[in-house]
């Protein structure tokens, strides 16, 4: 025992696998592996050697990144990014390239990487995303420092891969395992290939729009073999065309987002699809979205396709102010990035109390006629934070008079 001899070569080889496969299948003993008796080397070499081919899937990749070719198309081609860029239009224009990366089962999962110049996607009619809505996507954002044009960050992006992980999941999508740190050093060197797409005015940023798409190629309603996830970017200044103007709601509709056990928690196509109609009919009657309800006590979940806060004077008989978002527990509520940085940064302020619970339309009605209500706004990645004015409620308008400095 004392005495290290080099390991027999048939066995040096496997040992050579199993470090190149992170040691995930080959030689699991409490006995040194270097030491082991020849019947029980040729005991794992014959048990494992299969289990090898069929358990390794290939995870996502950057080192195996490439690009080609380079797009000729460059932001100062584009009229409305060099002389108008308060005529951008969020979604419109997008930037030279674009990132892929296509799962396959049958070749052994994850494929290798690619940036690519923006261009149409080529699948089969009977792909089962454009069937049965097997589709999710994320929202991130890009930004220029302040202080140096050439410090480019990303705003949190270890809590989009997380979310995204989740919705695939959601969506019985493989690789939703996936490496997150993988997947944003390939982003980011999409976004460093694409950086003078990035505009450095206030209020303005490069939109990146991580998407996974089935391709499986066959109909039938059954979990994909399957799938792409690309990621586009595209230079974007307010979501709204009011700019950055408060935005009034309407509760006034039949219709529901999301419930218990559904996706409302999953980022996935189905959830906005849905919402056109309403979002259709409230900007007939003059509002800019819908605020949404469930049940019959009419609890708050989100607004439009962004999350919301209610800043009010509690109403128990205790003095101080609260800021209330309602929970993400009952699963019909999308945990945003922004929801979650608006709760991390208010906690750290530690002026009020930041509250997750249930909020229902008659209780903001009721803080509203008390005097109790400050101020109201959603929050997402599209349109950071948006300050509500006024909501639709039972024939009459809740007017929130604070929508600027307090």
């Amino acid at each position: 025992p004392q005495t290290h001899h080099r390991p027999p070569s048939h066995l040096f080889v496997i040992l050579e696998i199993t470090d190149i496969i992170q040691q995930t299948t080959m030689v699991q003993s409490s006995l040194p592996r270097y030491f082991l008796s020849s019947t029980a080397r040729s005991t794992i070499i014959k048990n494992r050697t299969t289990t090898i081919t069929s358990t390794i899937t290939r995870s996502i990749s950057s080192a195996q990144l490439t690009i080609s070719p380079i797009s000729t198309d460059s932001p100062q081609n584009n009229n409305i990014l060099q002389n108008n860029k308060q005529d951008l239009q969020f979604g419109k224009v997008f930037s030279s390239h674009m990132l892929q990366i296509p799962y396959k089962a049958s070749s052994g999962g994850w494929q290798s990487p690619e940036i690519v110049p923006f261009q149409d996607l080529k699948i089969s009619p009977a792909a089962s995303s454009l069937h049965y809505g097997l589709q999710c996507f994320e929202g991130m954002k890009a930004y220029k420092s302040v202080n140096d044009s050439n410090d480019i960050r990303l705003f949190r992006p270890q809590l989009n891969m997380k979310r995204l992980s989740n919705s695939m999941d959601r969506l019985c999508m493989p690789g939703s395992d996936f490496d997150h740190e993988e997947l944003i050093d390939c982003i980011a060197k999409l976004v460093r290939l694409d950086k003078d797409w990035i505009p450095t005015e206030e209020g303005y940023s490069l939109y990146l729009r991580p998407t996974v798409i089935s391709t499986h190629p066959y109909l039938g309603v059954a979990a994909p073999d399957e799938i792409l996830l690309y990621v586009i970017t595209c230079p974007v200044g307010p979501y709204y065309t009011s700019g950055f103007a408060p935005v009034r709601l309407t509760a006034e509709t039949p219709y529901v987002r999301a419930w218990p056990g559904g996706t409302g928690a999953a980022k996935v196509g189905g959830n906005y699809a849905g919402s056109m109609k309403p979002q259709k009919e409230a900007s007939e009657r003059g509002y800019s979205q819908i605020l949404w309800t469930f049940g019959e006590e009419q609890e708050i979940t989100e607004v439009g396709a962004m999350n919301v806060f209610f800043f009010l004077e509690k109403g128990d008989g205790s003095k101080g102010r609260e800021l209330v978002t309602p929970p993400l527990t009952r699963g019909d509520i999308l945990p945003g990035v922004t929801r979650q940085s608006i709760i991390d940064l208010s906690k750290l302020w530690g002026e009020f109390d930041v509250v997750e619970r249930s909020i229902t339309l008659p209780e903001v009605r009721k803080a509203a006629s008390e005097g109790r209500l400050i101020e109201a706004f959603g929050a997402g990645t599209a349109a950071v934070v948006t300050p509500i004015s006024a909501i639709e409620y039972k024939g009459s308008d809740i007017v929130i008079p604070a929508t600027g400095d307090l």
